[in-house]
């Protein structure tokens, strides 16, 4: 079973995030609050798709942050993250850091998200 990493999301996005993955992968879907508790999870346990909102609902900290330190943690470095935002110039910023294309909480009900997280869930 795929497993995915949610950080960041208020309970409402995080639940529409499980309902679309729910809808066409099979996948445990686990969710974090901040980026020590992201990171501390990743080290615990390996991760298919880590979805990192821009800015995190809890204390509101830079998701692109988050994204750096994976991607600069030689042990997580090759995990998949990609960005939860509506806008390119985060989504650019994102794939800079070494992201993969993510998309908006405005393209979830939209396929081309489904065939985006395809690659990683399928």
């Amino acid at each position: 079973m795929k497993r995915v990493l949610d950080v960041g999301n208020c309970g409402l996005d995080h639940g529409n995030i499980s309902s679309l993955i729910g809808r066409h992968f099979t996948a445990d879907i686990f969710s974090a609050d901040s980026a020590d508790q992201a990171l501390a999870l990743l080290r615990k346990q390996a991760f298919d798709l880590v979805l990192v909102n821009r800015k995190l609902d809890r204390d509101y900290s830079d998701g692109l942050d988050i994204i750096r330190q994976i991607k600069a943690d030689e042990a997580l470095a090759a995990t998949p993250v990609m960005l939860l935002s509506n806008y390119a110039q985060y989504q650019d910023e994102a794939i800079e850091a070494g992201a993969e294309p993510g998309f908006g909480k405005s393209q979830l009900h939209q396929p081309e998200t489904v065939e985006t997280l395809r690659r990683f869930l399928a």
